[in-house]
């Protein structure tokens, strides 16, 4: 099985690193457009919304309660009845969602108001970010449907997934970001304002995904009607899954939203700033954590169903998981400690992104470094209770996790945007903390031996990896005075020097591919 999880793993973080890429084409393209300045601040923040109940509604909570049900209809292996489900699910969610959807693009304002509460004082006032209220409602009206078509594609994608279909999902994304890049490069010329463009990108986006999934669906002879069913068995039990999840799953969203909140009263460009740090953290947390967590979920599910003879292949899997965010979100971690500065540079310094820009989304940059093996553990782990359908857990552990870290941000307030993020890294690692040991407390999940000594290895590994990169980067002076097309082989030759000392270290410890698979998780 672990061979099949890592060919599969490194299928979707394939898929994943072509989509990542694209998306940060995508980012160059957008702050070249509109820098980090008030475009940018309305742009990012109607994109937020959706975005954080999309987690909510689809990749998140419900992923984690579907999956786990649908892996016991499929074990009876009845298709009219698992089809009959799905029909259920879809027509259920869809209609919540639906609601949603409309209630979010009538009530933009509102929203706007909440969490935008700055910008909205500023307007009641007639003070001068009080545009940034009214554009920031308008352009919600057309990013909100985006929710309804990515609810979709989020249950069609963990359908695919259980049936081993990880790539469908894992490409969908790059379909979102050649739609902001066209409307960015062709129809924002076109338009008043350049933000306007991208907002269309994004409905454009959510509507391509769904069209692409649905042929996939049909094949898989799972393509069916959706119908209204509440109280269904099936759904019900989904329903008391995901309700706690919303919140458990949801933590680091519900953060950021909080941090947008406070953000709102800070001065212009922080929303960008924090925007543009944080999409570099997504790059290894999207290619490595969320790639590693998907595809143990069906395999962890799986186990569970078969029970307690397939204790130890759940623990195998979960161990697993662990050590592949250890290999790579640990050197990721030291790379971008490192390289901050050079990769904004590169990627965003351009247009009306400024150097200054580089500079200030290179603090809150570092402040949630600290915390990216946190926030792909968090992955893994929550996958080791909502595959046990035990989602009331991790809830308590992420309202913990969410109050703490509201706390964290009164503490931070005197360092401005750069304060939340040292809040969110410090929020996300109570929250790895907590759910570890749960699961050790319950005697689900123990760190075992072999990962201690794998753990030793990777931290020597990329300590001398770090020392290479630090001998070999120029300071940023000398960044700053290189062509584009110097600073972009300067880059790439130290990524590559560092994956070559990195690999080269672990070679010398003794690490072979053998030690990367687990043995007795068939």
């Amino acid at each position: 099985m672990s061979k099949r999880l890592l060919k599969s793993g490194l299928v979707v973080s394939g898929l994943t690193f072509l989509s990542r890429i694209l998306g940060l084409v995508r980012d160059i393209i957008v702050a070249h457009l509109i820098g980090a300045g008030v475009s940018a601040d309305v742009f990012l923040f109607a994109n937020r919304i959706p975005n954080f109940l999309r987690r909510l509604f689809a990749e998140g909570a419900f992923s984690q309660a579907f999956v786990p049900v649908l892996a016991e209809y499929r074990k009876n292996g009845d298709l009219t009845q698992t089809q009959d489900f799905i029909a259920k699910v879809s027509g259920t969610l869809g209609g919540l969602v639906s609601v949603v959807t409309l209630i979010g693009m009538i009530g933009s304002p509102i929203i706007v108001a909440l969490f935008g509460t700055g910008w909205f004082l500023d307007w009641l006032q007639e003070g001068a970010e009080g545009e940034k209220f009214l554009q920031a409602s308008f352009l919600l009206k057309i990013t909100f449907p985006y929710l309804w078509f990515i609810t979709f594609v989020a249950l069609s994608g963990a359908i695919l997934n259980t049936l081993g279909k990880f790539s469908v999902m894992a490409f969908s994304p790059v379909l979102l970001n050649v739609a902001i890049i066209a409307c960015a490069l062709y129809l924002a010329p076109y338009v008043q304002s350049p933000d306007t463009a991208l907002a269309i990108g994004v409905f454009l986006g959510g509507l391509l995904q769904f069209l692409f999934q649905l042929p996939f669906l049909k094949k898989a002879n799972l393509l069916v009607r959706p119908q209204w069913a509440w109280h269904d068995k099936g759904v019900a039990k989904i329903r008391k899954l995901m309700l706690p999840a919303l919140f458990g799953v949801s933590v680091t969203q519900i953060n950021l939203l909080l941090d947008t909140v406070i953000a709102s009263f800070l001065m212009t460009g922080s929303i960008s700033w924090l925007y543009y740090s944080d999409r570099l953290i997504e790059f290894p947390l999207g290619l490595f954590g969320i790639a590693i967590s998907t595809v143990i979920l069906p395999t962890l599910s799986r186990h569970h169903v078969q029970g307690e003879g397939a204790q130890e292949k759940f623990h195998h899997t979960m161990d697993w998981g662990v050590r592949m965010i250890i290999l790579l979100g640990i050197p990721a971690m030291v790379g971008i400690a490192l390289l901050a500065q050079p990769m904004l540079l590169v990627l965003f310094m351009r247009g009306q992104f400024l150097l200054s820009d580089v500079k200030a989304a290179s603090y809150s940059l570092w402040a949630f470094n600290a915390g990216l093996l946190s926030f792909m553990l968090i992955k893994i782990l929550a996958n080791g209770y909502y595959a046990r359908q035990d989602t009331k857990t991790p809830v308590k552990i992420g309202i913990i996790a969410m109050v703490s870290n509201m706390f964290f941000n009164l503490l931070a307030i005197p360092f401005g945007y750069v304060g939340l993020a040292i809040a969110s890294a410090m929020s996300g690692t109570l929250n790895a903390g907590l759910l570890y040991r749960g699961l050790k407390k319950a005697k689900i999940y123990r760190f075992s031996q072999q990962s201690g000594r794998f753990l030793l290895q990777v931290l020597f590994a990329s300590a001398m990896m770090g020392a290479g990169l630090w001998y070999f980067s120029p300071c940023l002076t000398v960044w700053e005075n290189m062509a584009f097309s110097l600073r972009l082989l300067w880059l790439v030759g130290l990524i590559l020097t560092a994956v070559f000392i990195y690999a080269g270290v672990l070679l010398l410890t003794g690490l072979r591919l053998r030690h990367l698979l687990a043995k007795g998780t068939e």
